[in-house]
C-alpha cells in the first residue's frame, strides 16, 4: 500500500497539502526507494526529537511543495525582465512577486531574492560594496567601462579592490564565518579586523567599538551575529559607521523573522539604519533554505548583478518558495509567532539562570541562548551535544567568549526556540525542556581516559537510566505537539 493510498483509506476528510505531499512521496518511492526512505526517516526523526537548533525551523508544506516542480529546469540569469535566456516570463513574475513581498514585509527600498544561501548573500553584498565604493569611482576617473580597460589599467583597479578593510564581530564573540573569519573567503579578499564583546559580560560595548572603528577606519562595518543573545542598537551602529565614512552592512540571518514579525522595531530594526542588509530565509523567517539582500536605492543596480559577480543561475523554484514564505510573514499570525519566539527564549533562559546554570550575558533578548556547559557541568560543548542528542534533544555546540576549548569542542551549547514555537509550545514546555537538559547534563561526566589513554573532550559517561528518563520526558512533550500532523505515514 502506498503512502497516499494508506492516508485515504477510510478517511472522510482530507488535507490538500497532505494529499500532494504523500503523492510526491509515492512518486519518489517508485523512482528511487533509497532516497524516499531517507526522506521518510527524516520526517520520523524530526517528529521524535526536540529541535533546539537556533538556525533551524519548520517551513510550511506549501513552501516545501513549491520547491518540487519544473521551475528547477529553467535557466534565468539576470533579473526580472532583463534576462540572458529566452522563455523567462513566468520566472519574471515569480521573482517580481517575491521581491515586492520582501520589500513590503521589511520596508526596504529594494530586495534581491536570488542568493542561494546566507553565505552567498554576504559575499554578493561585500563585493557590491567594493564595486560601488571603489571600482565605480576608479572607472569614473578613467572615463571607461570595465570592458575597455587595458590589462594594466584593470590590474590597478583590481589591486585597489583587494585589501580593503572590513570589520565584523569575531566568531568567538558570536559573529559568523562570513564576517571576516580567517578560514573564510571574506578574510581572503578583504583585510579583516574583528571586534569582540566584553570578555566579562559577553555584551557588546559600543564605546569600545567606536574607538576601534575610528582607529581602523574600515570601508565596511558588519553588524549581526550567529550566536549573540542580545539585541543590537542599529542607530548607534550607523553613527559609528558614519564617523569614518564606512558602509554599514547588517547580517540579520538569525533574526530576520523577528524583524518581519515586528518583534524587533525602532532602533533594533536594521532596515532604516543600514546601507545593505543580508539574511537567510529559513531560520526565524521560516521559509525555504536560501538567502536574500535588502538595500538602499544606491546599491540596487550593483546588487542586482549578483550573477555574474558571484552567483550562478538563480533557482526559480526556491525563489517561488521564498515568495510564499514572505506572503506568510505578511500576516498577523506571523507577528504573534515572532513575539512568542522571544517570550519562549526568555522563559527558557530564566529557568536556566534560576537553576544556577551559567548563561552567557545572563539571559537573552532574542531567539537564542548560549549556555556555558564547561563552567556549569564540567563537560565540553561536544560532550553536551552528543549526550543530549542521545536523549532526543538536538542542539549544537558553540564557542563562548574567551573559550579555552576552541571552535571544535567548545565550552558551550547554543539553544533556540524558533522551531519549538512553530510547533505551538509555550512557557510550560520551555521550563520542562530546561529541566530535562539540566538534569541530564548534571548526570553526565567527562570520560577522561578513553582507549587512547589521552584526555578526551568528546567522550562522556552517563548511566543508561538517565538517558531513558530524559527520553521519556521528551516523548511526553512531543506527543502533544506533533509535527505536520496532517502527514500520516503507514
Amino acid at each position: 500500500m502506498g503512502f497516499l493510498e494508506n492516508y485515504l483509506k477510510d478517511r472522510k476528510e482530507t488535507s490538500k497539502a497532505a494529499v500532494a505531499y504523500l503523492a510526491s512521496l509515492d512518486h519518489i518511492q517508485c523512482s528511487c526507494p533509497a532516497i524516499c526512505q531517507s526522506i521518510v526517516q527524516e520526517l520520523k526523526d524530526q517528529r521524535s526529537y526536540l529541535k533546539l537548533i537556533a538556525s533551524e525551523n519548520y517551513s510550511s508544506l506549501a513552501v516545501q511543495l513549491c520547491m518540487g516542480n519544473l521551475l528547477t529546469d529553467k535557466y534565468s540569469e539576470g533579473v526580472s525582465h532583463k534576462r540572458f535566456y529566452a522563455g523567462c516570463e513566468n520566472v519574471d513574475q515569480i521573482e517580481t512577486f517575491a521581491s515586492e513581498k520582501a520589500k513590503k514585509v521589511f520596508g526596504a527600498d529594494h530586495a534581491y531574492v536570488q542568493p542561494h544561501s546566507g553565505c552567498d548573500a554576504n559575499i554578493v553584498a561585500m563585493f557590491s560594496v567594493l564595486l560601488h565604493r571603489i571600482q565605480d569611482k576608479e572607472l569614473e576617473k578613467l572615463d571607461k567601462p570595465i570592458e575597455r580597460l587595458s590589462d594594466q589599467e584593470y590590474e590597478i583597479v583590481r589591486q585597489k579592490l583587494m585589501g580593503q578593510k572590513v570589520m565584523g564581530m569575531s566568531l568567538a564573540s558570536g559573529g559568523h564565518l562570513t564576517h571576516g573569519y580567517r578560514h573564510n573567503l571574506s578574510s581572503k579578499v578583504m583585510h579583516s579586523v574583528s571586534y569582540d564583546v566584553d570578555p566579562h559580560t559577553g555584551i557588546l560595548d559600543y564605546k569600545v567599538l567606536a574607538d576601534q572603528v575610528k582607529k581602523e577606519k574600515p570601508l565596511l562595518l558588519i553588524a549581526g551575529y550567529s550566536a549573540y543573545p542580545r539585541l543590537l542598537d542599529f542607530s548607534i551602529m550607523r553613527e559609528i559607521a558614519d564617523s569614518v565614512g564606512a558602509t554599514l552592512m547588517v547580517d540579520m540571518a538569525h533574526f530576520s523573522g523577528l524583524v518581519a514579525g515586528k518583534a524587533l522595531t525602532g532602533k533594533y530594526d536594521p532596515i532604516p539604519y543600514s546601507h545593505i542588509v543580508t539574511s537567510t530565509t529559513h531560520k526565524t523567517l521560516r521559509g525555504p533554505r536560501g538567502g536574500m539582500i535588502l538595500c538602499k536605492k544606491e546599491y540596487k543596480e550593483v546588487v542586482d548583478k549578483g550573477c555574474p559577480l558571484v552567483l550562478g543561475g538563480p533557482l526559480p523554484h526556491v525563489m517561488a518558495a521564498k515568495g510564499i514564505a514572505f506572503d506568510e510573514a505578511d500576516t498577523k499570525d506571523f507577528e504573534i509567532y515572532a513575539h512568542k519566539i522571544i517570550e519562549n527564549a526568555k522563559v527558557l533562559a530564566e529557568t536556566f539562570v534560576k537553576s544556577g546554570i551559567e548563561v552567557v550575558t545572563g539571559g537573552t533578548d532574542n531567539h537564542l541562548i548560549l549556555i556555558n556547559v564547561s563552567k556549569s557541568f564540567g563537560i565540553t560543548g561536544r560532550q553536551a551535544e552528543k549526550v543530549l542528542r542521545e536523549a532526543r534533544l538536538t542542539v549544537n555546540r558553540n564557542a563562548v567568549p574567551k573559550d579555552h576549548e576552541g571552535p571544535w569542542y567548545t565550552s558551550g551549547i547554543r539553544v533556540g526556540t524558533a522551531a519549538l514555537t512553530t510547533l505551538g509550545m509555550g512557557s510550560d514546555e520551555m521550563k520542562e525542556i530546561a529541566h530535562i537538559i539540566i538534569d541530564l547534563l548534571r548526570k553526565t561526566k567527562p570520560d577522561r581516559v578513553p582507549k587512547s589513554h589521552k584526555p578526551s573532550r568528546a567522550h562522556y559517561i552517563v548511566e543508561e537510566e538517565a538517558i531513558d528518563e530524559a527520553t521519556k520526558r521528551v516523548f511526553d512533550l512531543l506527543k502533544d505537539f506533533p509535527l505536520y500532523p496532517e502527514i500520516v505515514l503507514p
